[in-house]
């Protein structure tokens, strides 16, 4: 594995916009229907702790954008192939393939509805398409 082949202005762009996408996500688009699916309040939300959500959220998700570099650029041999196009396809199918449907089988036990599925799977695959593009594009 070859880290120096990472841009990691690239990963923190990625990063960012996963940030910029769930503040539309998680607010203005889908956030009634969110809370009702999740069984959240306004009330339980402001009983978080948002300082460590938003910590482990920013960790989490720089991890997923590390790893989705290193799929792309881990192996110099591969790593010319990947563009904009590619990256964000790839990320697509990470986002759709693997984590959408490992939400859909989490929820599936435990009695969500599909409409839960479809937002927070969702988020995701837009999400890792839009950190495919960046990671892609900006080599």
């Amino acid at each position: 594995m070859d880290f120096s082949a990472i841009n990691w202005l690239a990963v923190i762009a990625a990063v960012l916009s996963a940030f910029a996408v769930g503040f539309a996500w998680y607010g203005p688009l889908f956030s009634k229907a969110w809370m009702v699916e999740a069984g959240m309040t306004e009330e339980k939300i402001a009983q978080g702790n948002m300082a460590r959500t938003f910590g482990f959220a920013l960790l989490f998700q720089f991890v997923m954008a590390f790893c989705l570099a290193m799929f792309f650029f881990g192996n110099p041999d591969a790593a010319d192939q990947v563009n904009a196009g590619t990256g964000a396809f790839y990320g697509f199918l990470t986002g759709f393939g693997w984590v959408a449907m490992a939400i859909g089988v989490n929820a599936l036990f435990e009695q969500r509805s599909f409409r839960y599925i479809a937002i927070n799977g969702g988020y995701w695959v837009v999400v890792l398409t839009l950190m495919g593009l960046i990671l892609g594009a900006w080599r």
